[in-house]
């Protein structure tokens, strides 16, 4: 018998006949003899018909009274999933991230996950109780409801598996697994039985969006084996894991992208460790996290700095630099929203030399303009024009996970 935490997302519940075949799935699970503690998402298009209604009242509606109105996205959920469990004869409750007592810090709207308590999930798992939780949503030190960012609830999922100790998380959704690269950008991408935590932490924070990062994060922290699978044909899906029992031919095992990246471009800054210390800090300060960083020296007396940033925050961004110029002391602040990120990712670069100029000339055979580059043990990345993103996937899915088949 094994502990085992599901999470489902929102086009898993999207309606109640699909909540009606995630209860048949979790009591199959309870039936095989396992222990099941359940995370749910809203309805698929909830959230965003509760963010529409909050920007018909304000334009910029108060972050943390948009948190409160979010979070009823999942008590609808749970409440539905838990009635159509009872209805197949077995015990089942639906708990609030309050009541499951999942603590944050105040950032509201992506909030992180602090603590979780088990004493009230342990009690229903040894009354042989099936706890549904809403997922994407926790309180803060004095009480007020937060939430985790878009697919939060993955977050919530891993974070509540660790807590109780869980042997796996699955994460249900609505494709069967990760794969090389998305599928409907390269047909010949395929499913990955086994991905690394090291690897996929890379994808997730590179842009695939089959996990969230702080996901991937936390699996990582409590050592919790992942599994994506799909919720209308579930079947193996990919297991996510420290193990590396598939050792792959391939040097890279995918290629990740995003294309909700901005470029800001920050010109003349005096030559200096300070300014540069002040343009992170005032990043720091609106919650704008940066990604990546490159400068440009001029003969030691002027430098030119890039960042990139999630394209949510580009133009407060942009008005927080302009606010703040006579702190940073640059003569132009610029930017452009029109990139996006393409990027190599595969434990099998750390002993293979030759991954970087295959990749390089993967994308010069396609005229394509390096604009910022990153780079780590296990990845390559780069930022290019958006109009390019496609054509850079395939390319590089072709050199690195076609040609050698």
């Amino acid at each position: 018998m094994a502990l085992i935490v599901q999470k489902f997302g929102g086009t898993s519940v999207g309606s109640i006949e699909r909540i009606e075949a995630v209860a048949d799935l979790v009591v199959k699970t309870k039936q095989q003899g396992h222990q099941v503690v359940v995370v749910l998402s809203a309805m698929s298009g909830e959230t965003n018909r509760l963010i529409n209604l909050a920007k018909q009242i304000d334009a910029r509606p108060s972050s943390r009274e948009l948190d409160v109105l979010l979070t009823t996205g999942e008590q609808v959920s749970v409440a539905l999933l838990a009635m159509a469990i009872i209805k197949r004869g077995h015990s089942a409750v639906s708990l609030l991230a309050d009541q499951v007592n999942i603590q944050t810090d105040n950032m509201f709207g992506k909030a992180r996950i602090t603590d979780v308590a088990a004493t009230r999930l342990k009690h229903e798992l040894e009354h042989n109780r099936i706890a549904i939780i809403a997922g994407f949503q926790g309180r803060d030190i004095e009480g007020n409801i937060t939430t985790l960012g878009r697919g939060g609830t993955d977050t919530s999922a891993v974070e509540i598996a660790g807590a109780i100790g869980a042997d796996e998380c699955q994460i249900y959704t609505d494709v069967d697994g990760v794969y090389t690269t998305d599928p409907r950008i390269e047909p010949k991408a395929r499913r990955m039985s086994q991905v690394t935590f090291e690897e996929m932490l890379e994808m997730a924070s590179l842009g695939a969006k089959v996990l969230h990062i702080r996901c991937v994060e936390a699996a990582g922290k409590y050592n919790i084996p992942v599994r994506v699978l799909s919720s209308f044909n579930p079947d193996q899906g990919t297991l996510i894991s420290f193990e590396q029992t598939e050792m792959k031919n391939n040097v890279v095992s995918g290629i990740a992208f995003n294309r909700d990246e901005s470029l800001i471009e920050i010109k003349s800054v005096p030559n200096g460790t300070q300014y540069l210390a002040a343009i992170l800090k005032l990043f720091a300060n609106n919650g704008i996290e940066i990604d990546m960083i490159n400068q440009v020296n001029h003969n030691f007396e002027k430098i030119d700095y890039a960042f990139t940033v999630h394209s949510n925050d580009f133009e407060q961004a942009l008005e927080v630099l302009h606010d703040n110029h006579h702190i940073i002391s640059s003569t132009e602040v610029s930017g452009c929203n029109a990139v996006a990120k393409v990027s190599a990712v595969g434990v099998g670069m750390k002993s293979h030399s030759s991954v970087a100029s295959l990749f390089f000339d993967a994308l010069a055979q396609e005229n394509i303009k390096v604009l910022l580059v990153s780079t780590s043990e296990i990845k390559i990345s780069v930022l290019i024009d958006e109009k390019y993103l496609e054509l850079a996937v395939r390319a590089l899915h072709r050199v690195f996970l076609t040609e050698n088949e």
